[in-house]
């Protein structure tokens, strides 16, 4: 199957692969502890694929557009982290589930935005220029952002080996090879076509981690059930207001309908995969945070289906 198609299909595809999880966990309890350790290689692998699609290497030619890259900063990194602070007056005040919903709302997505954008008729050119500094100003601010939300709670979590491991191993060592990869496939042009099909993995891959950890936190999920209504409500209201603020930015900066289009996009898809590693390894009391996760990339998935109509159609049309 091809990218395209891949990716056309991809919302089918991951809710499948939670259900089967789901199913095959809860009728086999015991295989819970056997998928648990495929979730970190098939997660380094993961985020390998994705990164690989990134650009890193074009990371300095991203700040040539000061007007769009200005707005995307802004809207990603000062006012949706306000938007956030808002959000989580709508869940419970239990630290699993406000750890959740901050670790994935926090972070701008550095892949299917892309898609989407594409899909929307957005300006795909800069929103794949936009994916390298999206994805690196993520992992210098992340750690701030938790730090000013949670204060003495989120220091008391860095402090465990075990998020240090994963931070290096999961997230940086494969960010690491992705760039090395993308430096290597420049200097020779047939090399572009592996990147190429490298690019065909993320979404089955993803689907595959979503199913070991469906598979393998059925318990977390049910401890969550009673909760899932309240994130309901804040994840569709996140996406609600981040598609204002991108209508509101777009036109304060005086942006073309397609740049417009892209910054809605950038605004209201959040990097689920890339924070999971994080949030499956806390202690087990914090559990219910990659669920939070999970749901959340459900609930933004199906609202990309709705905005894929709204925006060119409706809310940024062109002239």
């Amino acid at each position: 199957m091809s990218r395209e198609k891949l990716e056309r299909h991809q919302v089918w595809l991951y809710l499948i692969a939670i259900l089967i999880g789901l199913a095959t966990g809860g009728a086999a309890p015991g295989l819970a502890a056997a998928f648990e350790p495929l979730l970190w290689p098939g997660l380094a692998l993961l985020l390998y694929a994705t990164f690989t699609q990134a650009g890193l290497v074009e990371l300095p030619a991203s700040f040539k557009d000061g007007a769009f890259l200005s707005a995307a900063l802004l809207g990603n990194f000062i006012v949706l982290p306000i938007l956030v602070s808002g959000v989580l007056a709508l869940v419970p005040d239990e630290p699993a589930i406000r750890l959740g919903l901050l670790l994935v709302l926090l972070v701008p997505c550095t892949d299917w935005f892309i898609t989407f954008t594409h899909l929307a008729g957005g300006d795909l050119r800069r929103a794949i220029m936009i994916t390298p500094v999206l994805l690196v100003a993520q992992m210098l601010l992340l750690p701030l952002y938790l730090w000013l939300f949670m204060g003495k709670e989120f220091m008391a979590l860095v402090s465990t080996g075990r998020m240090a491991i994963v931070f290096a191993g999961v997230l940086i060592l494969p960010l690491w090879l992705a760039w090395l990869t993308e430096r290597w496939a420049k200097r020779h042009a047939g090399r572009a076509e592996l990147v190429a099909r490298i690019g065909r993995l993320p979404v089955p891959l993803l689907a595959l981690v979503l199913f070991f950890i469906a598979a393998s936190q059925v318990e977390a999920v049910r401890n969550s059930m009673p909760v899932m209504g309240d994130i309901l409500m804040a994840c569709a209201a996140f996406l609600a207001g981040a598609t204002v603020c991108g209508l509101v930015i777009g036109r304060a900066f005086r942006l073309p309908t397609p740049q417009a289009r892209t910054l809605v996009f950038t605004l209201t898809t959040r990097n689920s995969f890339v924070v999971l590693p994080l949030a499956l390894a806390l202690p087990a009391t914090l559990g219910t945070a990659s669920v939070v996760i999970v749901f959340q990339s459900l609930i933004e998935l199906f609202g990309m289906l709705a905005l894929l109509w709204l925006v060119p159609r409706k809310l940024l049309p062109l002239a």
